[in-house]
């Protein structure tokens, strides 16, 4: 069976990774999920991408597009597995729950109830599988008066105050240029994930991890929202500004932004012996963090006008050179081309049945003994149906074929 070989043999295509032997059983759709279930298969879990017959809605975000499949969809979704079940007939409901018997981690980011609906709920299969870890992203939990919800990123970034204090100096405010709710709510769900795994091998019991992105941003948030819990006061947009820090912004050169952050006294007066000013270094109005914070709206405009007499690549040597942390502000192209990325392997190739070769971003943690990595593209929608019926459930071909005749499983 050549599908069920190509399986297998992806398996065992690379060296041992820290998360070998888990598998993951992912219902996930859009960014928070796939992104969580990303890292998890990047890491070495065994995870299986369950789709409705419509496939995942990333699949459309796009342009741009390769083969027909959205850039966007191929990029958060390496290295999994994918199988098709329609959830709404029952023999697709209880393929499902026979595939969850095999799992040890489930992933899912519908409305809180969505799943419960389907006779997939927490509380369901874990009379069947007390050991599954079971993970829930949803935008507010699955308790309060939020609770049903509807989340996007933009929408939770409003709700937890991250866009009142992100935008121009002006006031008008600014959406983060990437989903940050939907990332963080991930790398949360990929923390409880972990931590539950760890219980259940001195408990033998698996248990519920509740991700909503509204809590992960508050917690993100910490320092922001702990200098309004001691001062009461409500921040605002800042542009570049930082609350807490001057000089901590970018600022204009001749030719391009530069971002410089001198964030302690020793660094200020590296700073100002290295734009030049000395003087600045002990005036009364500057010689302290806080008296630079109090004088603000005189140190900046004079530090904007010295950075607008040379060009970037001549302010980013001396400031290197002083030890003060800086860097040109970067285009994509420009991060994609560095050296330094290159090194640290961030932007490899894999090659994809219908979109051909395109480049995915790479594992933020480098681990010596048991190193990341994905040899795998996204998968064709319902791609590995049949090897997985065959593989986890020792499903017969015949009884396959009948099962795709019915319209239970989409035929790959």
């Amino acid at each position: 069976m050549a599908e069920r070989d190509t399986l297998v043999n992806r398996f065992t295509m690379s060296a041992r990774k820290p998360l070998d032997g888990i598998r993951v059983l992912d219902f996930s759709h859009a960014l928070a999920g796939p992104y969580c279930a990303m890292l998890l298969a990047d890491y070495g879990a065994h995870v299986y991408k369950l789709e409705s017959r419509d496939g995942d809605m990333g699949r459309g975000w796009g342009p741009p597009f390769a083969g027909g499949v959205a850039s966007f969809f191929l990029g958060l979704n390496r290295g999994k597995f994918g199988l098709s079940l329609d959830l709404k007939k029952a023999e697709g409901r209880e393929l499902c729950l026979r595939l969850i018997d095999q799992m040890d981690v489930l992933v899912e980011n519908f409305r809180p109830g969505a799943m419960a609906r389907l006779g997939l709920g927490y509380e369901h299969v874990r009379e069947r599988h007390p050991r599954l870890v079971y993970c829930s992203i949803s935008g507010y939990g699955q308790q309060g008066p939020s609770r049903g919800e509807a989340a996007m990123d933009l929408v939770v970034q409003g709700s937890s105050g991250l866009l009142s204090i992100t935008g121009t100096e002006a006031g008008e405010f600014v959406r983060c240029g990437y989903g940050v709710t939907d990332v963080t709510a991930g790398l949360f769900a990929v923390i409880g994930i972990l931590l539950a795994l760890r219980a259940r091998e001195t408990t033998g019991r698996g248990q519920f991890v509740d991700v909503s992105m509204l809590d992960a941003m508050i917690s993100t948030m910490s320092s922001n929202f702990m200098s309004y819990l001691g001062s009461n006061a409500i921040p605002t947009p800042m542009g570049t500004s930082f609350p807490t820090v001057v000089p901590y912004r970018v600022f204009e050169t001749q030719d391009r932004a530069i971002a410089i952050a001198a964030g302690s006294e020793k660094l200020w007066c590296a700073f100002c012996r290295a734009i030049g000013r000395p003087d600045l270094e002990k005036h009364p109005d500057f010689e302290s963090n806080a008296a630079r914070i109090r004088n603000r709206g005189v140190l900046e405009p004079m530090l904007e006008e010295i950075f607008r007499q040379k060009p970037e690549s001549e302010w980013i040597k001396r400031l290197r050179e002083a030890g003060v942390p800086c860097s040109a502000v970067r285009n994509f192209k420009d991060v994609v081309e560095d050296p330094q990325t290159a090194l640290r392997a961030m932007f490899p190739a894999l090659h994809h049945p219908s979109a051909g070769e395109h480049r995915v971003t790479g594992t933020p943690v480098k681990l010596s003994e048991t190193p990341g990595g994905s040899e795998i593209p996204a998968p064709l929608l319902g791609e590995h149906t049949q090897a997985v019926l065959y593989e986890l459930l020792g499903l017969k071909e015949t009884e396959i074929a009948s099962l795709r005749e019915r319209g239970v499983i989409l035929p790959p």
